[in-house]
């Protein structure tokens, strides 16, 4: 089995020791992990590209500000984000996105930054990391009406209907942890619905650690337990599901990453 942990978070603060979290990824057969560098305070983006840089034979970043966050943005951060997603070493831009369930920025503001991460993406040719909860229909018409055809929807907990919209648009859904909890009937059947070469597996570590270590501390070696989840659901050898949602996230984000 080869593993891509297609979205992860390691800031220090959360993993004083990455070094001993990516052995134990490489323990569970994960060959590489993208790590999401995000907006964290005015002036602060947070380490997630030192860590990369401090491991780049394991780690790809990306960068972006949450739609949490939208609103305490300001226009030097904006600068420094089109200055840090311009760097070749960052493959994508985001996470962004909308998220209507917490609603921690003003939607105004979150559909904003939502359509200057997609702009500042085409400019720079690379896919959107994109964050939707609660809000599928203006995440949609956002991606469409932005031309954005490349990238991956994060963490996609939405039923057939929204995958097949994201489906439509040339996007990747990347499948966390949260398929292995119980009453989640309509994210599995969405599973099952999407064509695996257009799958990825993820952790959001250190959030949504999947069965059976569902509240704990998640990391990117347990992304070996949601393709197995993945495969089950779709009736596929766990291998084969691993292999081949690695390779559509090498292909998405241009990885250098050795699979065969």
């Amino acid at each position: 089995m080869k593993l891509i942990d297609a979205h992860c978070h390691l800031e220090p603060k959360d993993f004083p020791a990455v070094a001993d979290v990516i052995g134990r990824a490489k323990a569970q057969s994960v060959v590489h992990a993208v790590v999401v560098g995000q907006f964290q305070r005015p002036g602060d983006f947070g380490l997630a590209l030192e860590v990369a840089r401090a491991h780049p034979d394991f780690l790809t970043p990306t960068m972006g500000i949450h739609p949490h966050d939208a609103a305490a943005a300001m226009a030097d951060d904006w600068l420094t984000l089109e200055r840090l997603c311009a760097q070749p070493v960052v493959k994508a831009v985001g996470e962004t996105g909308l998220d209507y369930f917490y609603n921690h920025s003003p939607k105004a503001e979150q559909l904003e930054a939502f359509h200057r991460h997609c702009q500042l993406a085409r400019a720079l040719k690379k896919p959107v990391v994109v964050h939707v909860r609660d809000a599928h229909d203006d995440c949609a018409e956002v991606l469409a009406g932005e031309g954005v055809r490349e990238g991956m929807i994060h963490c996609f907990t939405g039923d057939t209907a929204a995958a097949r919209r994201y489906l439509d648009l040339g996007l990747f859904l990347s499948i966390s942890g949260v398929v292995t909890y119980k009453k989640n009937e309509a994210l599995q059947e969405a599973v099952r619905f999407a064509p695996l070469d257009r799958l990825m597996v993820e952790t959001d570590s250190p959030f949504l650690a999947p069965v059976p270590w569902r509240g704990k501390k998640n990391e990117p070696g347990f992304v070996v337990e949601t393709a197995r989840k993945v495969a089950g659901l779709k009736g596929l050898d766990p291998d084969e599901v691993a292999l081949a949602c690695a390779k559509n996230t090498r292909a998405l984000l241009g990885l250098a990453v050795a699979l065969d």
